[in-house]
């Protein structure tokens, strides 16, 4: 059981073919703006329609190009929470809620104000979506959605109409609002953090291409590709050509690194996450960079350091990313900048 995807369309500017199956009841979609993921979402609901291939959930067929079937939204049992939350705007909050179930009148005010009372919007029913926040429309429009019943909740972007100060409170009570409900939850982001708090599965997206897919917390600790690892917050990727079964050269950081495993054949990328390197005072070791400070900014709990590597210090866009947590600063304030940043084995990167 669960959801199976394998679909296609032409869009302008490229093809998107999505294919996977997923028994995991809190899904992420990861991936840049313009990679297909919102399509995707739309696709499974049936608000635009693949030009070819098979949509299933739960064993029941949603679209499938070569037996004709095509399941209409309303059938399909989908709530979709779209970035912009679409309520009604002519509409209370109490007849927004309520919009979507079935019924008689009686019925649906009983049913609308217990999903108001269970969201905390007994306050606000007579209000319209115009004299809302953005975080309190985002709660009328998923209580609008859970009134239904919906076997499947896909989130669109859900905090890109949010400012910043709302956005870590509302993914708080997105959990909360969520946590007791039985069904499969579809999220798209662009924000590897969202995407991370909300999901236990994970699909990367690019170009119209699932590049990654399995756990979490998995893909984030050991990316498969660059596109993979950059998305996961990788700060430092370059370029890699293998010289031998242990030792490759980073091209964009002009260093041998040599390694105790061998390398997979298909490594053309290797990255380094900016705060696992170790500082290294006096004489050179092994896979380490001699680095020159090009800037640094100082933020609150961190200091992050921009680097020119030693071979390419003409070279701006190349420049290597450290952020030292304050714990660390006093050495550094002490000590001076170090000589070298040194690039464990355990802590890098192979990528395709």
């Amino acid at each position: 059981m669960g959801i199976s995807v394998d679909v296609e369309r032409s869009l302008q500017g490229f093809s998107l073919h999505i294919e996977f199956s997923e028994a995991g009841k809190r899904i992420g979609i990861l991936g840049a703006s313009g990679s297909g993921k919102s399509m995707t979402l739309k696709m499974i609901a049936g608000i635009v329609n693949p030009d070819k291939g098979k949509i299933v959930f739960d064993g029941t067929t949603f679209y499938d190009s070569e037996q004709k079937i095509n399941v209409k939204p309303q059938k399909r049992e989908v709530g979709y929470l779209f970035q912009n939350y679409a309520l009604f705007p002519n509409m209370t909050v109490l007849e927004n809620v309520g919009a979507g179930i079935q019924g008689d009148k009686k019925k649906k005010l009983e049913l609308s104000e217990r999903v108001l009372k269970k969201f905390q919007l007994v306050a606000l029913k007579d209000r319209y979506p115009s004299e809302l926040s953005g975080g309190q429309q985002q709660r009328v429009a998923l209580a609008r959605i859970m009134a239904y019943s919906p076997k499947v909740i896909l989130l669109d972007e859900p905090f890109s109409a949010l400012d910043a100060y709302l956005k870590d409170k509302m993914q708080e009570e997105l959990m909360e609002m969520l946590s007791d409900y039985q069904g499969t939850v579809i999220m798209v982001s662009h924000s590897r953090d969202e995407i991370y708090c909300f999901s236990d599965r994970l699909l990367i997206v690019d170009d119209g291409r699932v590049i990654s897919h399995g756990s979490t917390k998995g893909i984030f600790a050991e990316p498969d590709t660059m596109i993979a690892a950059r998305l996961a917050g990788c700060k430092n990727i370059s370029r890699a050509d293998i010289i031998n079964a242990h030792t490759l050269h980073a091209v964009d950081w002009g260093i041998d690194i040599t390694l105790k495993n061998k390398i997979p054949n298909n490594t053309h990328y290797v990255g380094f996450r900016a705060h696992q390197f170790e500082p290294i005072w006096g004489k050179r070791e092994e896979n380490c960079i001699k680095c020159k400070l090009y800037s640094k900014a100082e933020l609150q709990f961190e200091r992050n350091y921009y680097l020119l590597p030693e071979t390419l210090e003409e070279n701006h866009d190349k420049l290597l990313c450290w952020f030292v947590q304050r714990a660390c600063w006093d050495k550094i304030d002490t000590k001076g900048m170090p000589d070298y940043l040194k690039l464990h084995e355990r802590d890098l990167l192979l990528l395709q």
